[in-house]
């Protein structure tokens, strides 16, 4: 099994799984922009900032789920002669905005409930609380849609983080609706959308952090050349030494390795296409790298690499 024949399967896996992901996030987006607008509304009706805040960070899922699927519709397009890895990576760089705009909103929720301490307003607390189970239900349904997608792909992770701060800041929501409603203290309102931005906060620097390890081409977390080096040697003793490897990402599931390797004997030398596809098949079993050029070089080319390098 050679590196190009592993990845031309693991495109094909890549595209049938991406509609999934496709169809899914259709479903999310529609069932999100609904509710949107109901807490919008209802934000307005009973003078709600936590229910307001709510439909912002709604309205952020909603634009997170359009640009993941925007992103998917780019990724699904075949590589060509000047896009040899496709254009997967247009799903790392969505998450990457989805974090960015992620940090947006939390400024302008803590500048509104810091206005709402300053200037406090009545809340009408069963009101909010009718609409932000509402929230809360459709938050549920779209976790459930997604659920198992958010592990394989950081573009759906992005928005699957998404839908549990939704969650968890509905339930909040909830419980600032009932505290208003039995004791009238409106404080807890903006209190709660602090408490949701923190959350917010948490979420889009883990998205961030993922995104840019992958766009500034840096080796998957847990993975190192020295792990993938020292094992190569161990597992194929016809390996003198290792150098000039490269390990990094085009997105989270597709892994690329590159190496100079100098051999021990010259019987070995004699068979190295056959030790190539040897050494091909142990890495795209045992570390998931779909992509691997590995050059054996002699001792006299090594010097000359080290010269250029």
């Amino acid at each position: 099994m050679t590196a190009r024949k592993t990845r031309n399967a693991f495109s094909e896996h890549l595209y049938e799984y991406r509609n999934v992901e496709q169809k899914k996030l259709v479903l999310s987006l529609s069932i999100t922009s609904g509710v949107m607008f109901v807490e919008l509304i209802g934000g307005f009706l009973t003078n709600s900032i936590a229910l307001l805040s709510d439909a912002g960070h709604m309205f952020t899922h909603s634009f997170a789920i359009a640009i993941s699927l925007v992103a998917i519709l780019i990724a699904k397009r075949p590589p060509c002669h000047h896009r040899t890895f496709g254009l997967y990576r247009a799903e790392v760089l969505a998450a990457f905005i989805n974090g960015l705009f992620l940090l947006l909103i939390v400024g302008i929720i803590i500048y509104e409930a810091i206005q709402r301490f300053i200037h406090p307003l009545e809340v009408l607390g069963l009101q909010m609380l009718l609409i932000a189970f509402i929230g809360l239900a459709v938050n549920a349904l779209s976790i459930v849609i997604l659920h198992g997608s958010h592990r394989e792909n950081l573009n759906i992770r992005s928005v699957f983080h998404h839908m549990i701060a939704d969650a968890v800041s509905s339930v909040g929501i909830v419980s600032a609706a009932v505290i208003i409603l039995f004791t009238g203290w409106n404080f807890i309102d903006p209190l709660v959308s602090i408490g949701i931005s923190s959350l917010i906060l948490y979420w889009a620097w883990g998205i961030l952090r993922d995104s840019t390890r992958v766009l500034l081409e840096t080796a998957p977390k847990g993975l190192d050349i020295n792990i993938i080096s020292d094992d190569l040697k161990k597992s194929f003793p016809e390996i003198k030494e290792i150098y000039n490897a490269h390990l990094w990402t085009i997105i989270p599931e597709m892994i690329v390795f590159s190496a100079h390797v100098t051999l021990n004997n010259v019987k070995v030398k004699i068979k190295q296409e056959k030790l190539i596809l040897k050494i091909n098949k142990h890495l795209a079993e045992n570390f998931n790298i779909i992509e691997s050029t590995i050059q054996i070089i002699s001792e006299g080319e090594k010097e000359i690499c080290n010269s250029l390098n």
